[in-house]
């Protein structure tokens, strides 16, 4: 789930610069939206057929922080630590590119373009979605974003897998310009339970 999560919430930052312009030119800023920006932060909230996820995200540069109630991670752009409650334990790690093309939300947006042919999804009240499809045979079938046309924020988006499972997540108190230091990104023990063992598989 955690990739899932990862991959529809490195969208979040499309909205940035978004305005009345084709979709493939508003995924060739969403670099340039996340480096000009001194963080960006969002909250989320994930249904699934795997369960139901809610989370908040902040990312600054490769820099990234997920909090959800099912796992946690910290990257601060050397060392990961990740927390899951299936393992009910922190692994740190020094991820490999290979590594953080699957959990890095600024990864996964660096490779949306050759990943992905983005095409325009249609247009409703007050809103324009993105439809995003795999260029190579995928287990995803397409992304649909959805953003609203007054904001250019996104507000839902959902990925449907070829064997019919969805994955819908809805996005809210969007923040580009949001406050962080450098311990926002490093492991913090008291956001995750008492006691919990942490293993060094550095």
């Amino acid at each position: 789930m955690r990739k899932t999560v990862l991959l529809i919430l490195s969208l979040i930052v499309m909205a940035a610069t978004a305005s009345a312009q084709s979709p493939s030119s508003v995924v060739d800023k969403v670099l340039g939206a996340m480096k000009s920006s001194n963080a960006i932060s969002a909250n989320y909230v994930m249904t699934s057929s795997q369960g139901n996820s809610s989370g908040t995200l902040v990312m600054s540069g490769k820099k990234f922080r997920l909090l959800a109630n099912d796992v946690k991670c910290w990257y601060n752009g050397t060392t990961m630590w990740s927390y899951s409650t299936a393992t009910d334990e922190v692994n740190i790690t020094t991820p490999t590119a290979a590594d953080l093309q699957m959990t890095n939300p600024y990864s996964v947006a660096q490779n949306f373009k050759s990943t992905y042919i983005v095409s325009k999804g249609g247009k409703g009240n007050g809103t324009y979605t993105l439809r995003f499809t795999p260029k190579k045979k995928s287990n995803v079938k397409h992304l649909l974003v959805t953003v609203s046309t007054t904001t250019w924020l996104i507000s839902k988006a959902e990925i449907v897998q070829t064997n019919g499972a969805k994955a819908t997540i809805t996005i809210s108190n969007y923040n580009k310009n949001a406050s962080v230091n450098a311990s926002t990104f490093e492991f913090n023990k008291s956001q995750v339970p008492a006691g919990t063992e942490v293993v060094d598989l550095r």
